[in-house]
């Protein structure tokens, strides 16, 4: 995997937490904010952090944004500040503009200025919260055209079968991408075609949601 090196405009706790994770996965990450005790908090997790504000042009030009791969802007519930940043960005040529929206309004304006994401994280949890109470075993339901979800399943009435007899792929439309054995805690993936499956062993596969509802595993 590359390495990434990505901005993060506002040290909230979205921006925070965000900038973790991705230090977590290996990346390389920037952090900018103006309160000092939010950039005293991230200087810890962060490759490099600066207090700055971002709203000042000049500040983002002199720390060189544009050669970051992406900049994410999450300035809290700043509609202004919000809009005039990600222009900022898109002016200086910072090559992916992803920036966290408030409001239905807010993500208009963002588009219309040609950022590259937009993005609101209330509406995406609230969904996959949404489907996951709705659809037991859901682990994620992905935003594509085809509904598609990824579910873990509990085998019971497939046990004594292979994967290769049940052939899901055809049957059912959806594609087994990893199983835990019964007793076991990790996954494996790539799972083996001639496998006799066990009660209590679990199934991850992923394929539209509706079908993925109708399986009797």
């Amino acid at each position: 995997m590359a390495v990434m090196q990505i901005g993060i405009i506002g040290l909230g706790k979205f921006g925070y937490h965000l900038g973790k994770n991705l230090v977590d996965m290996g990346h390389q990450v920037l952090g900018l904010d103006a309160d000092p005790e939010k950039v005293r908090d991230a200087q810890a997790v962060f490759t490099q952090v600066y207090q700055l504000e971002a709203t000042d042009k000049k500040a983002l030009e002199q720390i060189r944004v544009a050669d970051m791969s992406h900049m994410v802007v999450s300035v809290g519930h700043s509609m202004e500040a919000s809009i005039l940043i990600s222009l900022y960005l898109k002016e200086l040529g910072v090559q992916k503009v992803w920036v966290k929206a408030v409001s239905t309004d807010h993500e208009k304006v963002l588009r219309r200025i040609g950022v590259d994401e937009v993005f609101i994280p209330e509406r995406y949890a609230a969904k996959q919260l949404a489907h996951r109470l709705a659809n037991p075993g859901l682990i994620e339901f992905l935003p594509m055209d085809q509904h598609v979800a990824i579910k873990e399943l509990a085998v019971e009435a497939w046990a004594g079968k292979t994967l290769r007899q049940l052939d899901l792929t055809n049957s059912a439309g959806v594609q087994v991408i990893a199983y835990r054995l019964r007793g076991e805690k990790n996954y494996s993936y790539i799972p083996k075609a001639d496998e006799i499956l066990r009660p209590g062993d679990f199934l991850v596969v992923v394929g539209n949601e509706k079908r993925l509802g109708e399986l009797k595993p």
